[in-house]
């Protein structure tokens, strides 16, 4: 059996509770852990597949925010399930920017080791290994490659990195880089210990002269120089290669345990940004100088938010979260000579000034990830914001789905929700006011002319003349898309009316009520209407697809974030409101999957989650049990919110349930954690579930701390008994953005039994249009 220490240790005359579990790792009660890094499990959510999303992740080896990421590669050049933890064979360790399976990768290529007999093809270099032998960290990936006796490992910075492959003897070992297909050039400059080159694989969204070029610089000689062509063509003792599919071997003799490095760098601008990028970010660094400033840039962010309990499991899950809410949207841009910061556009091609990012799906992370943004990074989000006015000077259009350009994928006006939610908490900068809003209303008003079919708003011309996308006119999941441009369009009356537009706020705030289009009275829900007038028929709200987008109707006759009382008032009152909410848990998981002609992983992952039709591991629904605030029932909607963040995540393989989806799934699980949601982006309130910690202490960008504290908190006491706000009695059902921005506490009593009195009068209830 093994046994569980405990001490008490003093520090400058504090009080620090610290228990060690069997692995060893710190349990901090009234303290703070060393490094929060180690809470991290970037494995989290990586046994999925097709079929079964359990996070739909790969183990991201990087620095926040950052160009380039690199992750193992279990898979075969190309597939989007790039590393499963189920799998038994590494083929190398890759530079990935994959935002999600999906949309797939761009601009990767691969370093593998290997020695003995000669074996460079994909599938035949692959090598056994085992988690056992695996070490998994934001920065610092190692691996025991079995068959070749041989360790690799890699550690990041934003668009460098730093490999360690420790060798066995061997008369014959070999580092590779597989510059992969689609387009690619490799060059051996043995004089200066070097392949050069770049990769131009990608899955669309690039222009023509797209290109991701490399410089891998190694610190030993290399006595063997081979490249290889098209259809993996051997070509011994040569120096370069072009073509479809190219790559280089270098070959030396080795020591047991001789240790060879590998500095690498990428730039979309140029080989010599490339080899700038290199010399800036490592420069003469060591491989442990490199991973310690990785590990320095990650404990930097994670100690904003510093959580004390006992509970080592809920922690672990906390910071795993959080990593990957910091993962997104990718910085697409560089700095040159100067230190001035530049960007290749993946729009025009051009290399121009000023910030890009991308890597981001909109219709995902507008409920959640960037409120956090807004919340903890300002100033990074202000930086999002012009990186969004250059994508609109340089494509005429906003993004809705960037990898790295305009990509076809999801539906939705959600680039004005994300821009005028920045824009109202203070975080857009007054040089890009005018063109932001700019494109927000050609988004909202221009229909030709869109590069894809996401961007802008496919069926908005029939939108504004008749405020709904109809179901018979060939625009598919048309009732989802009416209810997410309602909402848009209250994001935007907000942002114009603080600019003194008061007629077009008016014709903005009128078109947000468009939602009541879609409600049919005799079911409550909301259902596709022809251009008639008249619902379509039959109707079935278990159908997913169809009118809606990854979901059905239960799930998005919610999708009112703007006006929940107004949907109150259309289902009857509150008590009938309660109820419809209830039913989705309550129900069975039925469902009709019959649009998609099979059952898609997304309705797998509602079913077997033992929760009704709530299909928390997609996003619509994400928001819903917060609505029960709405509605005075605070009690549910806290039971409910700690059931989902106790059975739903784990800081393990399995870990999510459903997509990850660019960290919005992870925001959910932060937000709701710390004891609060932001239910209505633009919005200046978060709504209150409950809090799962003892205490949170939340670090802000202008230097005051917010904590909340939950003293009595545990697995039973999930219920808010009451709350005190810097020390006040606090009876609403949420709070409001500027009370955490000035700093103060917010402090609940818990209970086991729910109070049905906290929070239930009329005006304890969040924002809504209609209130």
């Amino acid at each position: 059996m093994i046994k569980f220490t405990a001490k008490i240790i003093l520090i400058t005359g504090l009080t620090l509770f610290i228990a060690c579990n069997k692995q060893g790792d710190t349990i901090v009660k009234n303290g703070q852990a060393k490094e929060l890094i180690d809470y991290v499990n970037p494995l989290m959510g990586t046994d999925s597949d097709f079929s079964l999303s359990n996070g739909n992740t790969y183990p991201a080896i990087a620095t926040p925010w950052a160009m380039n990421f690199w992750t193992p590669q279990t898979a075969k050049m190309g597939d989007g399930w790039a590393y499963k933890y189920d799998d038994k064979t590494i083929r190398g360790i890759k530079q990935t920017h994959q935002p999600s399976p999906w949309i797939n990768d761009y601009a990767a290529f691969s370093l593998m080791a290997v020695t003995g007999d000669l074996k460079y093809k994909e599938e035949e270099r692959a090598s056994y290994f085992s988690h056992k032998a695996e070490i998994v960290k934001p920065n610092h990936y190692s691996v025991y490659l079995a068959d070749y006796d041989v360790t690799a490992e890699v550690t990041p910075t934003e668009r460098a990195s730093h490999f360690r492959f420790t060798f066995p003897k061997a008369d014959s070992s070999y580092i590779m880089l597989d510059a992969f297909f689609k387009g690619s050039m490799v060059k051996i400059l043995p004089k200066e210990r070097k392949i050069v080159g770049y990769c131009r694989n990608n899955s669309g969204g690039v222009p023509e002269n797209f290109h991701n070029y490399f410089v891998a610089e190694f610190d030993k000689d290399f006595e063997v120089n081979h490249t290889w062509g098209d259809d993996w063509n051997l070509i011994k003792n040569s120096m370069e290669s072009e073509g479809e599919h190219v790559g280089a071997i270098i070959g030396f003799k080795t020591k047991k345990g001789e240790q060879v490095h590998v500095k690498v760098a990428s730039s979309f601008i140029s080989q010599e940004q490339a080899i700038l990028n290199l010399k800036t970010e490592i420069g003469n660094d060591s491989f442990e100088k490199t991973k310690e400033k990785a590990a320095n840039a990650w404990e930097n962010e994670l100690k904003r938010v510093v959580i004390e309990d006992e509970n080592i499991d809920n922690i672990k899950t906390f910071y795993s979260c959080l990593y990957r809410v910091l993962l997104f949207p990718r910085k697409f841009y560089e700095y040159d000579a100067n230190g001035s910061v530049i960007h290749y556009s993946p729009y025009n091609g051009e290399v121009l000034p000023g910030y890009m990012f991308t890597d981001n799906g909109f219709w995902d992370t507008f409920r959640a990830v960037f409120p956090f943004f807004n919340m903890m990074y300002p100033q990074l989000n202000s930086q999002i914001m012009e990186g969004l006015a250059n994508t609109y000077k340089e494509s005429g259009w906003l993004p809705e789905w960037a990898s790295p350009g305009h990509r076809d994928c999801m539906i939705g006006s959600n680039s004005a929700t994300i821009i005028a939610d920045a824009f109202l908490k203070g975080n857009v900068n007054e040089k890009d006011v005018n063109i932001l809003l700019e494109a927000i209303l050609k988004n909202a008003n221009v229909i030709e002319g869109r590069p894809v079919n996401s961007v802008g708003r496919a069926g908005g011309d029939y939108y504004n003349e008749l405020g709904f996308v109809p179901y018979n006119v060939g625009i598919h999941e048309n009732a989802a898309r009416t209810l997410e441009y309602a909402f848009a369009d209250f994001t935007i009356a907000k942002m114009v009316e603080k600019l003194n537009k008061k007629d077009l706020a008016d014709e903005f705030y009128k078109k947000s009520y468009n939602y009541k289009n879609l409600f049919d009275s005799s079911s409550n829900l909301m259902r596709g209407k022809n251009e008639d007038g008249n619902f379509q028929s039959p109707f079935n709200p278990l159908k997913w697809g169809d009118a809606f987008t990854e979901g059905n109707s239960l799930h998005y006759t919610w999708s009112v974030f703007h006006d929940t009382q107004g949907l109150i008032d259309l289902m009857g009152g509150k008590e009938s409101f309660v109820a419809k909410l209830d039913e989705v848990f309550e129900m069975p998981p039925d469902f009709d999957a019959s649009y998609y002609g099979f059952t898609i992983h997304e309705i797998r992952e509602m079913q077997i989650a033992n929760m009704g039709n709530y299909a928390h591991g997609n996003q619509p629904i994400q928001h819903m049990i917060y609505l029960y605030n709405h509605a005075n029932a605070p009690y549910k909607a806290q039971k409910k919110v700690r059931d989902v963040l106790t059975k739903l995540y784990s800081a393990t393989p399995d870990g999510y349930c459903g997509d990850e989806d660019n960290g919005q799934t992870s925001a959910w699980y932060v937000f709701s954690s710390l004891g609060f949601y932001p239910v209505t982006p633009s919005i200046d309130e978060y709504v209150i579930g409950s809090p799962l910690f003892k205490k949170a202490t939340i670090t802000l960008e202008n230097g005051k701390t917010f904590v909340i504290s939950a003293p009595n908190n545990s697995k039973d006491n999930v219920y808010i008994e009451s709350a005190l706000l810097n020390g006040k009695v606090w009876n609403n059902s949420f709070i409001n953005f500027e009370d955490i921005q000035r700093g103060g506490e917010l402090e609940f009593d818990m209970n086991a039994t729910p109070n049905k009195k906290w929070a239930s009068n009329p005006e304890n209830v969040p924002y809504s249009l209609s209130k």
